[in-house]
């Protein structure tokens, strides 16, 4: 008994030891870091990946400064400086204007680095821009920007000394991932962002994806020597640094498995928020719907009306031919409208594709459509437009919850036939359900590996133990080319070496023979 009361005196001891260890493996929590957040691009669906990351970081109590082209408002530790009126906003576009700029992956390289510097210039030609890069000591701990075609972006982070993050609004960075993070993905398994097939499969797409890669790194790299060189600006006289951290948009749902490295965090769906209640005529159409409802949009960035008129028309023809109601983003009137439609000019699309009675998504593949399409268990019938949208839906094809067609021929029939499979074959709404569960299984929330991955880079002051060595390494060493040029160049001496002594073998017997037949003569 004497022995019992000793040990039970030492249990306060040993549970303060357990205490201690147990919280010196706990980070320090970062509190009221002060973010710098720049989204140099005006694209709807940019702005809310970028607004998903500050939202969270917003929430965990850390003070965010942002530029941006879309404003929506101060509120507690969140201020907002709006480029709105300077910024290149890509809104209800005309269709064929955006086909015709972007709808080439081929021209779209050429024009973007372009672009890419003039978002460049409407941020540091902000007056507020102009104040804070002014300031000798700085008011933030960390720069978070989105990157574009160009160094430029990293001009503020150099300029102010700071950590920098960039938050990638797309599944695969592409010809950037090299200058991003040292390394770049095997072509012969990962898709470019502006190729046609979620996977190449094929021996012709495995050479298209080789051939689109090297085409758009050369052609993107003299196109930005040449504006460097005609148009110089300020920021171009500072080296461009590699972020300490990538956000990307990615999720294998979407994004077919591969190699990550140890500076890159996937946070796709980042965007999605709890949903709130639908209004109350949206409600009842749904809710009134026995067949269900299909959901048909294409976002914010091509205005539907103008779409060429065979193209509506053949789409009216075939949705007032099945049993399911329709809930139809639509900027304009529309005459003879099927009694089965509902138009409106704005939808909220997650609250709709959530409820349960939402059996189809028509939807054009942008990634923040398709992530909350997912997100629902919701089969979709997709008209890729352009940039990364054909892969995306390619990868939803590959999923199998998901039909492509192509905007630019769609007729009646058989746009009429691919609504009825998705809607009659359960495959692809138990397809779609099954992405769903894997979409939804996660470890940690985006919002929490927002959250902690930022506090990661404050604590470690840049957190440079993150990237890759091959980040130093010129092209020609990190694809080997010194090593294979010394093995060509070995094998060369060791052949030429051999033809050399195998010569003069053959001349010594040759002179040999020769002198043995004339003594014998």
């Amino acid at each position: 008994m004497i022995v019992l009361k000793s040990n039970k005196m030492y249990l306060p001891f040993f549970s303060i030891l357990i205490y201690m260890f147990a919280c010196s493996w706990i980070p320090a929590p970062i509190e009221g870091a002060r973010i710098l957040a720049v989204e140099p691009v005006g694209g709807k669906s940019q702005w809310n990946y970028m607004n998903g990351v500050l939202r969270a970081l917003v929430d965990k109590g850390h003070n965010v400064t942002v530029f941006t082209p879309f404003p929506e408002g101060n509120r507690e530790n969140y201020t907002e400086v709006s480029t709105s009126t300077e910024a290149m906003q890509f809104l209800a576009q005309d269709l064929n204007d955006m086909m015709d700029k972007f709808g080439d992956p081929l021209k779209i390289i050429g024009l973007v680095s372009e672009m890419s510097r003039d978002m460049c210039d409407v941020v540091y030609e902000n007056s507020k821009m102009i104040e804070i890069l002014a300031n000798k000591r700085t008011d933030f701990d960390i720069v978070l920007i989105e990157p574009v075609f160009s160094d430029c972006v990293t001009y503020v982070a150099v300029k102010l000394n700071l950590p920098l993050i960039y938050v990638y609004p797309v599944p695969t960075m592409d010809i950037r991932e090299r200058s991003f993070t040292g390394h770049l993905s095997n072509p012969a398994v990962v898709s470019f962002n502006l190729a046609s097939f979620g996977v190449p499969k094929t021996f012709f797409q495995r050479t298209a994806n080789v051939a689109l890669l090297i085409y758009t790194t050369a052609v993107s790299k003299i196109n930005d020597l040449i504006l460097k060189y005609k148009e110089p600006r300020d920021y171009d006289l500072y080296a461009s640094i590699p972020p300490s951290l990538i956000f990307v948009n990615r999720h294998f749902t979407m994004e077919p498995a591969s190699p990550v490295q140890s500076n890159v965090v996937e946070i796709g769906g980042i965007h999605l928020k709890a949903a709130k209640k639908l209004p109350k005529d949206l409600l009842e159409f749904i809710e009134q719907s026995p067949n269900g409802v299909v959901y048909f949009t294409f976002g914010s960035t091509v205005r539907m009306g103008s779409l060429p008129d065979s193209t509506k028309k053949a789409f009216m023809d075939a949705l007032a031919q099945i049993p399911q109601r329709v809930l139809w983003k639509y900027e304009d009137d529309i005459e003879n409208l099927p009694k089965n439609v509902m138009i409106k000019k704005w939808l909220p699309q997650r609250e709709i594709l959530l409820h349960p009675n939402v059996k189809l998504f028509i939807s054009h593949g942008g990634i923040s459509g398709l992530y909350e399409a997912i997100d629902a268990g919701v089969p979709v019938l997709g008209f890729p437009l352009f940039g990364d949208q054909p892969k995306n839906v390619d990868s939803l094809v590959n999923a199998g919850m998901a039909i492509s067609m192509n905007i630019l021929s769609v007729k009646k029939d058989e746009f009429l036939k691919n609504v009825l499979e998705l809607l009659n074959n359960k495959k692809y709404m138990k397809n779609a359900k099954t992405a769903q569960k894997i979409f939804r299984d996660r470890p940690m929330s985006p919002a929490s590996l927002v959250v902690y991955w930022t506090e990661y880079v404050l604590r470690h002051k840049g957190a440079p133990h993150l990237t890759s060595h091959a980040i130093n390494l010129p092209w020609y060493q990190y694809y080997l080319l010194d090593l294979i040029t010394l093995i060509l160049v070995f094998i060369f001496v060791v052949f030429f070496v051999s033809y050399r002594i195998f010569k003069s073998v053959s001349k010594y017997f040759s002179i040999f023979s020769r002198n043995i037949k004339s003594k014998s003569e």
